[in-house]
């Protein structure tokens, strides 16, 4: 069993993976003042609700798009495992064909759900993945990733939407009863709601286009299961995408 662990602008989503089973998938904040020590405090607590004992690990792998605390949760990890943990950057063997203009340039979250993306599923392939910005993989038949596209997430576009309009406050993410909203709340909430939906399906069929072939479409991320039921577009809801990506590139990078 290994221990995964994304680090994203606003969670860090980590989970243990035994072979090909999911044992567990949570969420932690992603905090920039926090120390080494509070980071594996926050992790150990995960553990040991899912009572999982540190000699049942054999190591640990981390993808991160946050740089300034990348080494300080590898650190954390390092002093749960008492052992070196697999950070996905320059030098680390995934298997990934990627045909863009500067390759060193891709994310590695992208890189990550892209391998795990052509495991599991057809090509070609769209991977949505949906957090503080929704991201696009696209994949080729040939299981290039051959490009894709990034677009505010549903948070950021909420958040924009409340401080720029002084009579808009807060609202949570629970879809209305109807399209047509009946007061402030529920315009909000079907405006952001069914335009993220409705983004996702002009997206596809714009991409279907552009790659000349019907394609299977994969969401993942945070936010991606408040999205999906409202596409009109067949879409695969993968929660667990990211993490099985690690437990892939982890085998590869084997000693």
């Amino acid at each position: 069993m290994i221990l995964a662990i994304d680090i994203g602008n606003t969670n860090i989503v980590l989970g243990c993976i035994d072979q090909d089973r999911c044992v567990f998938v949570e969420r932690l904040s992603t905090v920039r003042t926090k120390t080494e020590l509070e980071y594996a405090i926050d992790i150990k607590n995960v553990l040991d609700i899912y009572h999982i004992r540190r000699n049942e690990l054999e190591g640990g792998i981390i993808s991160s798009v946050v740089p300034q605390i990348t080494t300080i949760v590898k650190m954390a990890v390092e002093k749960i495992l008492k052992r070196e943990a697999l950070v996905v950057g320059a030098g680390i063997r995934t298997g990934l064909n990627i045909r863009i203009d500067n390759p060193a340039q891709l994310g590695s979250d992208l890189v990550v759900d892209s391998v795990a993306g052509i495991a599991e599923y057809p090509v070609p392939l769209l991977i949505f993945d949906m957090g503080t910005a929704n991201t696009v993989c696209v994949i080729d038949r040939n299981k290039n990733y051959i490009g894709g596209m990034i677009y505010p997430g549903i948070g950021v576009s909420l958040d924009s939407l409340t401080a720029h309009a002084s009579q808009l406050g807060g609202i949570s993410l629970e879809a209305p009863e109807h399209i047509v909203g009946k007061n402030t709340a529920e315009c909000m909430k079907s405006g952001v709601l069914y335009s993220s939906a409705a983004a996702i399906d002009g997206i596809v069929d714009r991409l279907e286009e552009e790659l000349g072939s019907d394609v299977t479409v994969v969401a993942t991320g945070g936010l991606a299961k408040k999205i999906v039921p409202y596409c009109r577009r067949k879409i695969i809801l993968d929660d667990n995408l990211l993490l099985k990506g690690l437990a892939i590139i982890y085998r590869k990078n084997r000693k």
